[in-house]
């Protein structure tokens, strides 16, 4: 019993921390979950859980600032994200914990956060964001990484971050792709009979420290001005990208 006690309160401090980081930057649960909850779950778990856990904060974000959700902005990209969970979902399935992937998706991540920091000033209109490949390219990838490791919000962010230059707009729209995503993922292992009775116990314990840390997070969120949310969403890509190729 204090077994499980110890590893309940383990996992929903995680989640607390990494709810309210989502809520400060637009990301950072999967992030920050993914480099704790393995330790304890298996890799399939610690990922359903987390894909639950995010598609409750970006419910009750796009419900939030709803009316500035940008659907034509984040069709594409929104496509090739769905191309990319169903990817992901054999992959899960098939191979599980694949480390030289995790190394890769950190040097992918820090060369995001080189471009971010290069830019003398973030451009939502700047050539690269308009074309359909790279959008194309950004979506499958993020969906594809999402779905296996529920890592993939930074691919997001670093597109979403060059796309809309007002704060709301971005979190929202980012949180749009999330939901979206996640619940399909959701879906299609729900369908698979993935999620099994104990897994189900943790989604349900999930939902409290979840909703606590995003209020909260929220609430720094409207405080702090755009440039300090781009920094601060670039320094934690660059720190998950190092954790990833060293520590695992």
């Amino acid at each position: 019993m204090a077994s499980i006690d110890g590893e309940l309160l383990f996992i929903i401090s995680v989640l607390l921390i990494g709810s309210f980081i989502q809520g400060v930057s637009g990301f950072g649960l999967g992030l920050i979950s993914m480099s704790f909850l393995p330790l304890l779950l298996p890799l399939k778990d610690s990922t359903l859980l987390v894909l639950v856990s995010t598609a409750v904060i970006s419910l009750k974000i796009v419900y939030k600032y709803r009316a500035s959700i940008r659907w034509k902005a984040i069709s594409y990209i929104l496509l090739f994200a769905i191309i990319g969970r169903i990817c992901s979902f054999f992959v899960l399935n098939e191979f599980g914990d694949l480390l030289i992937m995790k190394k890769l998706l950190g040097v992918i991540l820090i060369g995001f956060v080189f471009f971010l920091f290069k830019k003398d000033a973030i451009n939502p209109d700047s050539n690269i964001i308009k074309m359909k490949t790279f959008t194309a390219f950004i979506g499958f990838l993020g969906g594809m990484i999402g779905g296996v490791f529920a890592v993939g919000g930074p691919v997001f962010v670093i597109y979403l971050l060059l796309r809309f230059s007002e704060k709301i707009e971005y979190n929202v729209n980012l949180q749009t792709v999330f939901l979206l995503t996640n619940l399909f993922t959701i879906i299609l292992h729900l369908l698979n009979g993935d999620f099994h009775h104990v897994l189900g116990i943790y989604v349900l314990i999930a939902i409290i420290p979840v909703l606590i840390g995003v209020q909260f997070g929220l609430h720094w969120f409207e405080k702090l001005p755009n440039h300090l949310i781009k920094k601060l969403a670039s320094y934690i890509v660059l720190l998950a990208g190092l954790n990833l190729i060293f520590f695992t």
